[in-house]
């Protein structure tokens, strides 16, 4: 005959079970607890877990539109994307990008950002120059063999925050027309009436760096429908309507990975963080 287990042997199967089960429970809640305030670090100041690689060539000359060679996917052999003393290092000897292996959308992006001293040819007597991409999309080198599709937070000394479209991505802003010799683009103002479908360089508004060398702290907000770029608590530059052009129909471009450029100088970046939105970018505190 079976025999049913009494009430107090039920109790005491429950409690042993609900014991085996606590670590479990903690490890599965691990991951939002290393959050604080709703931000999530992406880069663990070690090494590069969760982060990928692309190294394509130095270019031999500054009117080159593209490399001849690549190196390709994690193949760094001259630690271009290392880790220094808590920070992520980018030599900026071969160009590239190092890229979270996630996607994101809907976002508030956060990173403190500084320029080393070294500098690389053809790039020597040019401005220090690197960039954060951001909804970048599709492979890798689209971008003249270097860069993902994508939005870019241009990163130059004297030009941080400017707007740049990588591989035809489009945005619409109020702006004006502006030129740096035969190279024609246009220039952030929010009082001017909004053009349509510019995939282009758009100059920020104000000038908001730190001397080189001095970290400053960057932020890029962005839900789509508005993208705001931010230096050192100053809104520089609002673009709306991020979209990208496949299969000869024009999409919406609202989700994608971060990526860091490697473009011929060296530059440090500490506390890479990012958070969710909970409304609209245009309503979003920093």
């Amino acid at each position: 005959m079976t025999r049913l287990p009494t009430r107090a042997t039920r109790r005491a199967v429950l409690a042993a079970f609900l014991a085996l089960s606590l670590p479990f429970a903690s490890l599965q809640a691990a991951p939002s607890q290393a959050t604080e305030g709703g931000w999530t670090s992406l880069f663990n100041g070690k090494d590069l877990t969760g982060w990928s690689t692309w190294i394509s060539m130095q270019p031999t000359s500054d009117n080159m539109k593209a490399p001849t060679s690549v190196r390709g996917l994690n193949q760094d052999p001259r630690k271009v994307f290392s880790v220094v003393d808590g920070m992520l290092r980018v030599s900026g000897e071969e160009w590239g990008a190092v890229s979270t292996a996630g996607e994101y959308e809907n976002f508030h992006l956060k990173f403190e950002f500084k320029w080393g001293s070294k500098k690389w040819f053809p790039r020597l007597d040019a401005p220090r120059d690197s960039g954060v991409l951001y909804y970048a999309v599709g492979p890798e080198g689209a971008q003249s063999g270097h860069w993902m599709r994508s939005h870019e937070f241009q990163l130059q000394e004297g030009d941080c925050a400017d707007y740049h479209s990588l591989d035809k991505v489009t945005v619409d802003a109020h702006v004006g027309d502006a030129n740096q010799g035969d190279w024609k683009f246009y220039r952030y103002d929010p009082a001017l009436p909004k053009r349509i479908g510019l995939a282009s360089r758009i100059l920020k508004r104000g000038n908001y760096e730190k001397p080189s060398g001095e970290w400053n702290t960057m932020e890029i907000i962005a839900d789509g429908k508005t993208l705001i770029h931010i230096v050192n608590g100053h809104e520089v530059l609002r673009v709306e309507n991020s979209r990208q052009t496949v299969d000869g129909k024009v999409v919406p471009l609202t989700r994608g990975k971060f990526s860091l450029q490697s473009e011929g100088a060296e530059a440090f970046y500490r506390n890479i963080r990012v958070k969710s939105l909970t409304g609209p970018a245009s309503a979003e505190a920093f």
